[in-house]
């Protein structure tokens, strides 16, 4: 199965630098990129290897993914607005 890719760096190629920035420097940005970074392998994972589970269980987790890439998006804009 053709899994695509939801890693920042192909989410947001445009922040690059201050990603890389905020992952040394920001406690908070590193933890949910971390997170983030985490639930997309389990969901890439799960799609790759078409291993079982319910469609409630990858919802729920593509929607955790969704909400952890707009509060990164956030910290994103107003880093480089600064």
């Amino acid at each position: 199965m053709q899994v695509e890719h939801h890693d920042l760096d192909h989410e947001f190629p445009e922040f690059a630098a201050v990603i890389n920035q905020l992952k040394q420097g920001d406690e908070n940005f590193s933890r949910l990129f971390a997170e983030y970074n985490g639930i997309t392998a389990e969901i890439e994972r799960l799609e790759e290897e078409d291993l079982p589970v319910d469609d409630f269980t990858i919802e729920e987790m593509k929607k955790k993914r969704v909400h952890l890439k707009d509060e990164l998006y956030t910290i994103l804009v107003k880093h480089k607005a600064v």
